[in-house]
Parts: structure tokens; sequence; C-alpha cells
């Protein structure tokens, strides 16, 4: 069993997202509904309940038995699912960080590795997403500049969206996308 993935830059942008959004998006709706795919080691998860969303409604997934035990080690309303497989009901904000990174040789991880291209992990989640959003839901999902764009754009055009952040970092840039 793979290792829980360990919060970096990426995780650490995703929360600065969250520490400003989530406050805006309680003001339209304090009973938010959050979901969480790929949940690792949580650091998400107590963001967004120290932002005001109610533990209740925050719900959370990922592919690796450990990081799910560890979150529901935390009190958070987590289980084993790849990608939406068993996910139940709509939910006003999803967040996703996904694994970005085309596999190589050395890394074949599924919490790096986004697939052979790197975008096939994030391509499938955008197909599925949809159906789980609420009708003025959004979706937070982070992308990186090495995460082939091409497939994934022309996916984007099933939303309305945009960058809500980027930054630069000395050997990649990380895009935080606000897709509703």
């Amino acid at each position: 069993m793979s290792e829980i993935y360990s919060p970096d830059e990426d995780s650490f942008l995703m929360s600065d997202i969250l520490k400003k959004e989530i406050p805006k998006l309680l003001k339209k709706n304090s009973d938010l509904k959050f979901l969480e795919i790929g949940s690792g080691s949580g650091v998400n998860l107590k963001i967004a309940n120290e932002s005001g969303i109610k533990k209740k409604n925050i719900f959370s997934c990922d592919v690796n038995q450990r990081a799910v035990k560890l979150c529901k080690s935390l009190g958070f309303n987590c289980i084993k699912s790849d990608l939406f497989e068993n996910i139940k009901g709509k939910f006003d904000l999803i967040i996703f960080n996904p694994p970005y990174l085309p596999e190589n040789k050395f890394d074949k991880e599924r919490d790096t590795s986004g697939g052979k291209k790197g975008d096939e992990t994030i391509l499938e989640f955008l197909k599925q997403a949809k159906k789980y959003l609420c009708k003025k839901g959004k979706i937070f999902l982070l992308t990186s500049s090495f995460t082939p764009m091409s497939r994934i754009r022309k996916e984007m055009k099933n939303y309305k969206h945009k960058i809500l952040v980027r930054k630069k970092l000395f050997y990649e840039e990380l895009f935080v996308w606000e897709l509703m």
C-alpha cells in the first residue's frame, strides 16, 4: 500500500484558496456541502472546517486506504473511492488536487502520476463531476505547467471556467481553476 500524499506547494495553494473563498460561499449558503476528491492527509478538510463549513457537511474520498483511515481518525466523513465511484449526493463545492504529472519509469504512484500522459485522471474527473455538482456549485481544480492541457481544455468547455490563482515555483507553475 502506498504512502499518504504529504502536503506540498500544491496542497498549500489550494488551502489558501479555500481560506479566501469558503467564507464568501458560506455567506450565500450557510449549509454548504463540501467534497474533496483525493483527501490525502486531510489538510484541506481541516481548512474547510476551520473556514466555517460544518463538519457534518464535509465529505471526502481517496483511493488510498491509509489516507481514508487517517481522515476518519481526524473526525471527517471519508470513504475509499476512485474519483466518484462510491460517492452519493450533490455538493456545493468540490475540490480536487489531482495527480497531474505524466507517468515515468521512476513514478507510477497514483498520488502523483495522472496517467501515461498526465491528464487522464483529470479528464475522468471532469467527465464525472457535473453529476455531483449542485446547480450553482463550484469546483476548484489544481493543475500544473507540467499537466498536458489540450484535452483538459476541451473537457473544460462543458463548464464556465477561469483561473483563480497561479503560482510560479522554481520548477513549475501551479494553477487553481474555478469551474461552474
